[in-house]
This record gives structure tokens, sequence and C-alpha cells, in this order.
């Protein structure tokens, strides 16, 4: 099954600012970059199903893309970030950010998720996709999950993978 992975387009948060699963707004210039994505989705052919994180920021790019209709999932989150969400990390006082800085792969935030749970939740996500009866497959999700799934498939390594983060409204490709 070839699956296409879609990053949401620019969203409106001050730089910095962990935003993981807080519903956040779009930029301005989301129209502009909704039609290079739709443009290189439309270049890929035909999809057969297509998923989305339910944050408006995906559902908003899935249709204008034309999937209005994609099947929301929870697993297709961006990664919790706890109590840290909507602040800014030069803002955060809490003593764990140096554990989280030192191996955010594995430690968790406060009151969130480490990028080891999130690949966890979005492995079972993709073992359950293995088993439906498409051959393509469009999803239109995070950068987190982006990388997750490319970690998944073996593309990238876990140490390695946000190297592979895609940039915003970019596509990643993978085959299950």
């Amino acid at each position: 099954m070839e699956v296409i992975l879609i990053r949401h387009t620019t969203p409106d948060v001050p730089t910095g600012t962990c935003y993981g699963q807080s519903d956040v707004p779009l930029k301005a210039s989301f129209e502009t970059e909704a039609t290079v994505t739709k443009a290189a989705l439309e270049a890929c052919g035909p999809m057969d199903h297509a998923y989305t994180s339910p944050l408006s920021r995906c559902t908003r790019l899935a249709a204008f893309c034309g999937y209005a209709d994609a099947e929301r999932d929870p697993r297709l989150m961006e990664i919790n970030f706890g109590e840290w969400e909507m602040k800014r990390f030069d803002d955060i006082t809490d003593p764990h950010l140096q554990e989280w800085y030192a191996d955010h792969i594995h430690t968790p935030v406060t009151g969130g998720e480490s990028f080891m749970q999130q690949y966890d939740r979005v492995s079972r996500f993709l073992d359950e996709l293995r088993h439906q009866p498409w051959r393509r497959v469009v999803i239109f999700a995070h950068g987190g999950v982006l990388v997750a799934a490319q970690v998944y498939t073996g593309q990238v390594t876990p140490a390695d993978a946000f190297a592979a983060l895609s940039p915003f409204g970019g596509l990643v490709k993978i085959q299950l």
C-alpha cells in the first residue's frame, strides 16, 4: 500500500511555541500554501481513502484538497505537550525541560508524551491500516506523525527523525 502523508500548512503561532495538540489557527497564507500542496497531491494520482488528524489545521487542508470527508483519527494528532501546550519554550520554567531536551525520544513532557509514546500511537494506526483493502491512501497530519511513520517504515531512525521533518504543506511517501 502506498501512503502519502501530508503535513498541515503554517500555523499562526509565535515561533518557539509548544502547540502540539492545541487547535491553533493557520497563517493568512493558507490558501497559497494549500494550493501548492493540492497540486503536489494531485500529481500523485487518485487515492482510495483519506484520513486526517481531527485538529482543524489538518481537516482544513484535507477539505481544501478535496477530502472534506476524510476519516478523522485521534491517533494522527501531534505530540501531546501536556503542561507546556501554548507556552514558549523560552518561558517554560519546569525543571523537567532539561531532561526532555537531553532525551526527547524517551522522556515525556510534563503531563504529555515522549516521541516514542507518539510513535507507539502512530504505529498502532499504521498496523491497522496495513489490513485495509486500499492500494493508495492519503493522510493529513503533523510533523511528528510524519516522522513517526518514517521511523515505522525504517526510512529514518528515531535519533535522525527530526532531521527528516517535512516542511509545512510537504508530502512524504511510505510503503506499507
